[in-house]
Order: structure tokens, then sequence, then C-alpha cells
């Protein structure tokens, strides 16, 4: 067969090889273009190669030394283990000579000890007796061919004066216990250990500390009780007595625990503490039951909890917050007595604990599991409760008696408020208890945006009354004998004093996260990260009291702003603007309508800068910035110039522009960027000029709206404005 093959086809081939032979080149290249390293490394390489041979015999020759001397170290070592074996049992043969001789003696010396009671003397001697081998000392006996029954008489001898002794000591440290004789009580303690009585001896001498705690609590409950409702300190009875009972368990462990620590150990002391911390446990819910007790505490939080939730009913009487006030204090003073009483034990305990190989987490554990500690987290979670009821209660009080004091920039529910959150705050902040500081600055959160933002801005939705407040309406007002302000009068003041509150309390809350910050103390990095993480929802408080104001200030704009700022610059529209040069000497010389505008903006502006805190009236002014340029531009884009009359408008914006940047202390200038750059465009000598500036300068102005403001000028011709190329 024929194949008939197109000379498209051999020509994609012939292109397809070409491509092929090009990259095979590439290859080439690049490979030959590595052999200049390449041969320097084997030159390296070769000159390498006579060391190594040295290096090779040199390692040959340190293998065989070492082979010899770990032989040898091997033979030395096989020696001293036979010696070491020797000499534990010389050593293991002359404790059992020892003990033989010290046994006749304890024996000798126990009843000595005994019969001049010489109670520590003879606890030394059984104490000695009893970390003898018995069995071995039989055998011992028997392998040095002496009298086995004069040893087993010894042996005899020393158990029956151990069980004498252990007997005479018991009854000696309970008689010393009910005449309360604390020397003796720890002279006989010391002696149980060397008897083998560890556990007795704790347990008893464990219950007789808890029986001090006992007496100790219950003549301070018993005196709290007594305290009539008109003494001054009855408010913090209940505190005082459990700060008491505190004080004395802390005083009792620190005194007794380096004598538990040396004679008795580590692990016995953390029974002790058990024993102590159960005592504690049972007094202090007998103090925080009778504390409940007499202050319906109960009582009262049942009734703030269906008072919260709402709840419908007539029988139900509102607590009055403060009756509640002398209530928080005291249990946020308890429950700091409490963290302090922890932290305190924690202390004293977790060194020896590590010491004794135990995590600090478990040493943690021997402290909080525990009756106690429940009964105060119990405590704390009624305390943010009325925590609660108390700040949202009183805030509502706050804000339903808000009255305006004459000359003052805020009305007094903005004081009262922050006043009362950071009291509540702070308060929470002296329990000690970083949970319910955080849950405290949870409930202001809560407060600050629903009645506080809420109240601010049910007033300002009543907006500003359209109207005047200048000098001239003022000396009319006087001279009418009108000296009582009108309603509308009235609805301004309480408008702008409402303003003014969203602003203060924008200051206030973050003097107050930054104060927090400072105050109140963390433990733990986990507990400052927790307190950081609440402080930063307070701070976003801020966001919505932002909003409150601008709300405030769009009102502003719409009723006491743009009325009076379009009739104003709609006087533009009334002066020629295409001016000879006589004309233009005599306008710069009066600037007819930037003086009239700058003098009727002083006297819009006169009306509020007494009566708007610095922040507001700022804001004012950047408000009243943004309106005047938008207004100007609309009468600009209404009016044709020549290249003197833009001239003039260039210099009477910057008159106004100056006036306006003297009245703020904020940066204004870039209001009027778009303005600028339509004076700018106006004031171009020709048309192709505007490509000089069009690629130096960030353009507020689109294309359009610059061929636009170019067709104001009479003197830039149509075709030439249509012809600029800009992107």
């Amino acid at each position: 067969m024929d194949f008939f093959i197109s000379e498209e086809k051999i020509q994609d081939e012939y292109e397809a090889l070409c491509k092929e032979e090009d990259e095979v080149d590439k290859q080439l290249e690049k490979l030959l273009s590595k052999k200049t390293g390449l041969d320097g490394k084997i030159r390296d390489i070769a000159k390498a190669i006579p060391n190594l041979d040295i290096v090779n015999s040199d390692a040959k020759q340190l293998a065989e030394m070492v082979a010899v001397t770990s032989k040898l170290a091997e033979n030395v070592s096989a020696k001293v283990r036979q010696l070491d074996i020797a000499r534990g049992r010389v050593s293991e043969c002359q404790q059992r000579v020892h003990d033989l001789l010290d046994l006749q003696l304890c024996s000798d010396g126990v009843q000595a000890a005994l019969r001049a009671e010489d109670y520590e003397k003879a606890a030394v001697h059984v104490h000695r007796f009893l970390s003898m081998d018995q069995h071995l000392l039989k055998q011992t006996a028997d392998d040095m061919a002496q009298d086995c029954q004069t040893v087993a008489n010894s042996l005899r001898l020393l158990r029956e004066a151990a069980s004498k002794l252990r007997d005479i000591v018991s009854e000696q440290f309970q008689a010393a216990v009910s005449v309360n004789d604390l020397a003796s009580i720890e002279r006989f303690f010391k002696i149980f250990p060397m008897l083998g009585m560890h556990a007795y001896g704790l347990d008893n001498f464990s219950k007789y500390l808890c029986s001090k705690i006992k007496d100790n609590s219950s003549t301070k409950l018993r005196a709290a009780l007594s305290v009539k409702e008109s003494e001054k300190h009855f408010c913090i009875v209940f505190a005082d007595c459990i700060t008491s009972l505190f004080e004395y368990v802390a005083h009792t462990l620190e005194i007794h625990q380096p004598l538990i620590e040396t004679y008795y150990g580590f692990g016995y002391l953390v029974k002790m503490m058990a024993h102590l911390q159960e005592e504690c446990d049972r007094q202090s819910k007998l103090v925080l039951n009778e504390f409940s007790r007499v202050r319906n505490l109960s009582r009262r939080i049942q009734t703030v909890k269906e008072l919260l939730r709402g709840v419908s009913n007539p029988k139900l009487d509102r607590i009055d917050p403060k009756d509640l006030d002398a209530l928080l204090n005291e249990i946020t003073a308890i429950h700091s007595r409490y963290q302090l009483y922890s932290r305190f034990v924690k202390r004293r305990i977790v060194a020896d604990l590590e010491a004794a190989g135990k995590t600090e987490d478990e040493a943690i554990s021997v402290l909080s599991d525990n009756d106690l500690c429940k009964s105060m987290q119990e405590l704390i979670g009624q305390y943010i409760l009325l925590e609660h009821y108390y700040m949202e209660e009183s805030v509502r009080k706050a804000v339903s008696m808000d009255v305006l004091d004459n000359g003052a920039m805020t009305s007094s529910m903005i004081d009262d408020i922050f006043f009362i959150v950071r009291k509540c705050i702070r308060r929470a902040g002296s329990s000690s208890s970083i949970d319910g500081v955080c849950a405290v600055v949870n409930f202001a959160v809560t407060v600050l945006e629903t009645q506080l933002c809420s109240a601010i801005k049910q007033v300002l939705k009543q907006g500003f009354p359209s109207g005047y407040l200048d000098l001239t309406q003022a000396y009319t007002v006087v001279m009418q004998g009108r000296l009582q302000q009108s309603d509308s009068e009235q609805t301004k003041l309480t408008f702008l004093t409402y303003l003014n509150n969203g602003e203060q309390s924008t200051e206030y809350v973050n003097t107050l996260v930054k104060g927090l910050c400072e105050e109140v103390q963390c433990y733990t990095e986990q507990e400052r990260a927790k307190l950081d993480s609440c402080l930063a929802g307070l701070s976003a408080v801020t966001a919505s009291l932002g909003a409150v104001a601008d709300y405030g200030m769009q009102q502003l704009q719409v009723s006491a702003i743009k009325p009076r700022v379009g009739p104003w610059v709609d006087t533009f529209l009334t002066m020629n603007h295409q001016l000879s040069e006589d004309e233009f000497a005599s306008y710069e010389a009066n600037e007819p309508f930037v003086r009239n505008l700058i003098m009727n903006l002083e006297t819009l502006l006169s009306e509020f800068k007494n009566r708007l805190l610095p922040n507001n009236y700022d804001s004012l002014i950047t408000i009243l910035a943004v309106e005047v340029s938008s207004q100007i531009e609309k009468v600009i884009l209404k009016t044709t110039f020549n290249r003197l009359g833009a001239l003039a408008l260039d210099k009477e914006i910057r008159a106004l522009v100056s006036y306006l940047s003297k009245a703020t202390t904020w940066s204004i200038r870039d209001k009027f960027a778009r303005l600028t750059q339509i004076l700018t465009v106006l004031n171009l000598e020709k048309v192709s000029e505007i490509t000089d500036y069009w690629g130096s300068l960030s353009w507020r102005l689109t294309p359009a709206e610059v061929r636009q403001f170019m067709s104001l000028r009479i003197e830039f011709k149509s075709d030439e404005i249509k012809r600029l190329k800009l992107q």
C-alpha cells in the first residue's frame, strides 16, 4: 500500500524533532556546566586518599588497644565484684554481732529506764530492739555457740517491756489530754513513733487538736449569735467568726507541722491535715448554716430568682438593693478569708508533697476535695445571683431618677450607673474569686448595653428640634422678659446632654477597664487570661455606645445642620463668577460668600460649643465640614467660571478650610479632599495640564467627574475636554 504523507505533517514532525534536539542540547549544556565543579571534587578526593590510608591504619591500632583495655577492665571489675560481696558479708556479720551485744544492753537499759520513769530513754531502747531481726539473732547465737537461752530471755524481756511501755505512754497521753497539758501531750506524742505506734499517736493527737478547734469555733459562734442587730459590727459578725476559725486552724498547722514532719514523716502530716480539714469543714458548715438562717439567705435567694425570671406574683415584694449591700459585703469577706486560708495551707504542704514525689495537682486535690470547698463554691454562686439583682435594680433606679443639673454637661445617671458598676466589680474582686469577678463583669456588660444604651437612645430618638438658639434670639428672649426656657429649648438641652452621656460613658468604660486590669489580683496565668477575656467584652461596650452616639449625631445633622447649611451655601448661586480684573479685586477684598458663610457657621457652632463635650463638639464640626463640602460641590456644578472666578473660589475655600481646622482639634482637611481636587481642575491654565496632576495624586474624582467640572470653565473647549485620555 502507498501511504500519502502531507507536507504539513512532515513540517510538524520536523519541528517536533527540532524542539526535542534543542531540549537535549540544553540538558547537555547543563551537564557540561557541572564538569568543572566535579573535576575539582575528584581532585580533592584524590588528594585525600593518602590521608585516608593513614586514618585506616590508626583506626585499626586504636581498635586493638580498646580491645585489650576492655579485657583488662572486665578482669578488674570481676575482682571488684568479689570484693564487694565479701565486704557486704563482713558488714552483715558485724551488724549481727552488734545486734547481739546491743540486745543485752537494751534488755538491761529498758528495765532501768522504766524503774526511773525515764520513758524517752526506755523508748530509745525499745526502738533499737524493734529495728533488729529477731530470727537472725537466734541464728547468730547458734552460729557463735552462745547460750540461746540468754538471747531468748532478753527477747522476751524486751517484748514485755515494749508492751508495758506502750500501755504506760498511752495512759499518760490520755491523762495529759484530760487536763489539757500541752507540754506532756507533745512529750508522749514524740514517743509513739519510737514504739511503732505512728497511726495510734497521730489519730489521738489529731483528735485532741480537732477538739481544740471545735471548742474555739463554738465559743466564737456563740459570741457572734449574741451580737444585737443594733450593734455596729452586726453586719460582719459571721465573717469575723469564720475568719477566726480559719486563723485557728492555720495557726495549729503552722505550730505542729515541724513536729509531725520530724517524728512521723511527711505521709502522716498529710493524714493529720486531712483530720484538721474535716473538723474545719464541720465547724465552717455550722457557721455558714447560722449565717444563712440569721441573714434569711435562702428566702432572699428564692425571691431574687423569681424577680430575675420576671415571675408575676402579687405577694412578691421587690427587695431594695440597699438591703442587700451589707449581705453582699459579708459574703465576699467570708469567701476572701477562705481563699486566704487555702493559699496558706497550699504553701505549707505543696513543697512537701512534691518532695515526696507527688505532683502539684495531687497536692491541690488534697485541699480542694472537701466539703468546705464545695460550700464556698455554693456561697459564691449565691453571691453572684444577688449581685446580679443588686446591679440591675440599682441601675434601673439610677435611670428612673435621672436629672439634669444646671451647668452640668451630663445627667446624673451616668455618674450613678458607673459608680454602681465599679462598686459591684470591685466587691467581686474583694472575694478573691476570679469566676465571681468575671460573672459580675459580664452582668455589667449586659446592664450597660441594655439599660444605659437604651435609656440614651430613647431620648435621642425624639430628635433635636429645629430652630435657633443663637445670640440674637437669646437677647430677644431676655428683653421680652421670657427668662424661662421654652419646651423646645429644654428638649434641645436634654438632647445634647444625653448625647454627652454617650461620650462620657465611653470614657468611663475605658477608665474602668484600665483600673480593673491593675486592681483585680490574679494568681495564675489561666486566671489572667480569663479576666482579660471578660474585660475585652466590657471594652466592647464602647462599640454600642459609639453606635448610639453616631445615631445622635445623625439626628443632629438632619435637624440642626443640613436645614441651615443649605440656604447659606445657596447664596453662592446669586453671585457672578465670571469676573473681570476689577471685579476680582473687589471680590477678593470683600469675600462676600465665604465671610457670610463663616459668620453663620460660627453662630451655629456657638450654640453647641459650651453644651457638648470636646469629642462630641469635634464630631459635630466634622459632620459640618462634610455637609458644607457636599453642599458647595452641588452649587459649583450649577455655576460657570472664568479663570479669575475659579481663583476667587479657591481662595474662599482655603479660608473656609482654615477656619474649620482651627475650630477643632481633629484633622478635617481630608473631608475637603474632593472639593480641593475640584478647585485644582477649575484653576488649570489649559485642559492638557490635567495630565501633569492625574498620575501624581490619589484622585477622589472619576474621569467623568473631572470632565464635568472642566466643562464649567468657559475658556475650556468641549472638544479638548472630550479628547482627554484619563484612566
